[in-house]
């Protein structure tokens, strides 16, 4: 019965029809595949891997126990090691030797911590003559020296203050 049914008859022919060309679009695909991977065999693939044979983190502080720890280590360069305590500094070369340095502090010094280096210096200065002037007062007076003749080597190395907020009170009289 449906058999003599022209509707039918074509619409297989259709849908035979489409068949046939999704099987050859999937064929022709499959060939472009092929080709693809014909060539890729063919060419090497590109490596872009990079590889680190050296620490770059040179800047980074080093803090170690003792100079054993700093003998244990290598370097690639002139390395610093810190104590823990940050009052020694070992620098170790390439070729293994160690340098060794005590660290300490520098605090700076504003005017008032001259000036009063200045004045210790000539407390020292005046206990020092007081001393040579009793044992001078034992020794006979002919032979002893002024105490104005002999000079510091303290008070001179000492920047000597500028100014009048220096003076004395007894310079302004």
């Amino acid at each position: 019965m449906f058999g003599n049914n022209p509707y039918q008859r074509s619409f297989n022919t259709i849908s035979q029809q489409s068949m046939y060309e999704q099987i050859d679009n999937e064929i022709n695909n499959l060939q472009q595949m092929k080709e693809r991977m014909k060539n890729n065999a063919a060419q090497p693939p590109a490596i872009n891997q990079t590889f680190q044979l050296a620490p770059t983190n040179r800047e980074i502080m080093r803090y170690v126990n003792s100079i054993d720890d700093v003998q244990r280590e290598n370097v690639i360069g002139e390395t610093p090691y810190f104590s823990k305590d940050l009052s020694i500094v070992w620098i170790k070369g390439i070729n293994g030797n160690i340098r060794t340095f005590e660290l300490t502090e520098i605090i700076p010094k504003d005017d008032k911590d001259l000036k009063i280096e200045y004045l210790e210096a000539q407390i020292k200065e005046l206990k020092k003559g007081m001393i040579n002037n009793e044992s001078n007062s034992n020794v006979d007076d002919t032979t002893s020296k002024p105490i104005e003749d002999e000079k510091s080597s303290n008070v001179s190395t000492i920047s000597k203050p500028k100014g009048k907020q220096w003076q004395s009170k007894r310079d302004d009289k």
